[in-house]
Parts: structure tokens; sequence; C-alpha cells
């Protein structure tokens, strides 16, 4: 749990917490991570969302077939490790992938776990299947997937149109978990099953989102938390308030300005502050149509006299990088 407590911070932007900080904290089992989140999804799906509001709450309920390893500070073809998948291998042409998979898995419903399961998400994705997602936000990402084929329970292959050696970062992604074939879409968005280490366990618009320990799952010895509770608080600053006032474990309350990682740390002086890495541009973008913008020696000139540096001490005290010009 202190990895996927991690890869939450990461999401955050900024983690305020002893839980995660501390190892001793870290390793002793039991007890219910307490946190705010910034906004009220539209559904439980995450095959059916794009933001953190969904990702976090919901990651922990399901698996992936392969995921990036939670060790590596930085994400690569090289950092990915097994999940739902033992193993894979592409064809000599690059163009088939095919996992082996894990016999063990239940779904939360107590269901068994098969290849049929993989096939049914990708069909989904893809909008081969009968019943369609209601949006479809990653369906661009399979573009290159002419079809996927199992054989039998435990063996499931990913055939593309042209060799894409990037694809199986895809399948790694926490946007990419596996749906079971017999739990409909429309079920999906309200009552999520998976595979994971929680199971969900409600869903209160604008007020909360449960998840409570999956006591068979299939990582022996895990999950170390009996569960989590998301308070869903859209102010930021309430929020911080609720975190000095001990209704919350942590804090990450998605990209936080300076002043209010200030007022964090003024406010909960006993409480570690980090500030993680958040890969989000800070642009200043015209109308290049309009004029005098679509002068380009214009634009050119405004680009000239910005004090870059200025602007990344000022916004991130110092800890970001000049990009494009």
């Amino acid at each position: 749990m202190k990895t996927n407590l991690r890869s939450l911070a990461a999401a955050g932007g900024l983690l305020a917490s002893l839980l995660v900080c501390e190892p001793a904290l870290a390793q002793k089992p039991g007890g219910i991570l307490r946190m705010p989140s910034g906004d009220s999804p539209a559904s439980m799906s995450i095959h059916e969302e794009s933001t953190i509001a969904v990702l976090g709450p919901m990651m922990g309920v399901f698996n992936n077939l392969v995921m990036f390893d939670q060790h590596v500070k930085q994400n690569s073809l090289q950092s990915i490790v097994p999940d739902l998948a033992k193993s894979w291998s592409w064809n000599e042409e690059g163009t088939t992938l095919t996992f082996t998979l894990r016999e063990e898995v239940k779904w939360h419903d107590g269901k068994p776990f098969t290849a049929h399961d993989v096939k049914c998400t990708w069909d989904l994705i893809a909008g081969k299947s009968s019943e369609k997602f209601r949006v479809n936000p990653r369906k661009s990402w399979y573009r290159n997937l002419e079809e996927v084929t199992t054989s039998g329970d435990f063996e499931v292959s990913f055939r593309l149109k042209r060799p894409q050696a990037s694809f199986i970062a895809l399948v790694a992604s926490g946007w990419s978990p596996v749906y079971p074939c017999h739990v409909s879409p429309r079920d999906m968005r309200s009552h999520p099953i998976g595979t994971g280490p929680f199971k969900f366990v409600e869903f209160k618009p604008n007020e909360t989102i449960r998840v409570a320990k999956n006591l068979d799952y299939w990582k022996k010895d895990r999950p170390y938390l009996d569960g989590i509770e998301w308070t869903i608080i859209r102010n930021p600053s309430t929020a911080i308030m609720a975190f000095a006032a001990g209704n919350f474990d942590r804090f990450g309350q998605g990209i936080l300005s300076i002043p209010l990682m200030k007022e964090i740390q003024k406010q909960t002086p006993h409480a570690i502050c980090e500030v993680v890495p958040w890969n989000i541009s800070r642009a200043l973008i015209v109308n290049h149509g309009t004029p005098p913008f679509d002068n380009p020696d214009l634009r050119r000139a405004m680009a000239l006299s910005l004090d870059r540096q200025a602007f990344i001490d000022i916004l991130a005290t110092g800890r970001a990088r000049s990009a494009g010009r």
C-alpha cells in the first residue's frame, strides 16, 4: 500500500502525510486511510472517465494485465512488471502480443477471472461489443489494434495492424484495468466489480467514496489497510482546514499554488510536506488570428520579453525548468 500511496502522491502534486513518509507506519497493517478528493466524478467507471477524481479511488479496485513498477521513479518499457498476467511475449514481426494469465484470480463477486474478461474489456474499448460505454475517452489509444483472441482460459493475444513497441505501455497505464465480462458497463458505473486489493463499498456524489479491504485478494498479505475513505471537497482551502483539524491522514489536492502549500505547512507544522514532480506546463497562449497578435514579429517580441526564470521562481519556488520558447 505504501507504493500505491506514492503513486497517488505523484498524481496529486503535493503530499502531506506522516503515514507515507514514515516507513514504520506504512508497514503497520490495519486502519482506515482518510483523505479529501477534489471533485465528484460522473461515475465509478475508470474506462468512462478521464480525471484523477475517479482514477485515484478506483484504481485499487482493479488490476491491470501489467503495470509500471511503482518502485521505479520514471516509467519506461523496462519498468513494466506482471499483474494479472504472469508473462508476455511478442511474435517475430512485432505485431502480436501474447499474455499468459494467472489462474488463481477471482472477481470480487467470486467468479473466476479468465482470458475472456480481457477480450471483453478491449472489445468494449474498441467499440466491437454489443454493449457500449456511455463515453469512451481511450478508444483512440487502440486504433492500431486489429483484434483480441483467446487460447483457452489463461492465454490472450493482442494482434496489431502494424508493429507498435509502445503498445504494452498503453496496457500498463492506470487507465487500462481489466473489466469483468459478466457485469454490464452500466453497472460498472455505479457498483464496479474488480479483482483488486479493495472492494467498492459506496459512492455518494458530492459527499464520499469508500472502499474496503478485499479479504480474498490473490496477492497474499495485501492490502495493508482495512479501507480508504475519500471525502469530496472541491474547495482546497476548506480541505486544508479539515486536514489541519486532523480530519484527514493525507492531503493531495491537485496542483496546489505556493500560497496554499505554505498555508498547509503553517497550520500543520507536525506534518511532512513533499512537493513531487508534475508534468504539466504553464503556457502563455494568444489568439494569433486576431490583430495585433497576427503579427509574428509581435509574438516573437512577447516571447523574448518574458522572464521565464521569474515565473519558475514564483510559481514553482524554483523547482521547474524552462521548456519551449
